[in-house]
């Protein structure tokens, strides 16, 4: 599985240490940025990743800021994202298995980056439920 990354300055450690941790497992990263912890707007990486999963060249991502709000809002303007912010592991699977978040949102300065292993392995290994939930993410696009 290939995952695509990105973060804001308040979520660059967290990312940087979550890809490493990822890697080791053997997932295929690619890191949309940012690149330090030098002040930066999240929508310029923001944008990349989503347009990276909208057209296959990652199978999902992980999204950081300080709250993960920013990120969330910015990801999910694009129609083929769903972002899910979890702050917790049963978020974590929830966003998963009820909406299918193809992007995981956590906050960068509320949780301690072992909450972090924690969310990610809880929405890695979740399957998506299907059923009922498939007839509401069909609602989720904007359709003009």
């Amino acid at each position: 599985m290939k995952i695509g990354f990105c973060s804001d300055h308040a979520g660059f450690d967290y990312k940087t240490r979550l890809i490493e941790a990822l890697q080791q497992k053997g997932y295929e990263t690619v890191d949309f940025g940012t690149d330090s912890t030098a002040s930066m707007d999240y929508p310029d990486v923001a944008h990349p990743l989503a347009e990276a999963v909208e057209n296959g060249t990652v199978d999902c991502g992980i999204a950081m800021c300080g709250t993960g709000n920013g990120m969330a809002m910015t990801l999910n303007k694009h129609q083929g994202i769903r972002a899910g912010l979890a702050w917790n592991r049963e978020i974590g699977e929830l966003v998963r298995q009820h909406n299918n978040a193809n992007v995981l949102v956590m906050p960068a300065r509320f949780i301690a980056f072992e909450e972090v292993l924690v969310i990610t392995s809880a929405w890695l290994d979740t399957p998506f439920e299907g059923g009922r939930h498939q007839k509401r993410i069909d609602k989720i696009p904007v359709r003009k």
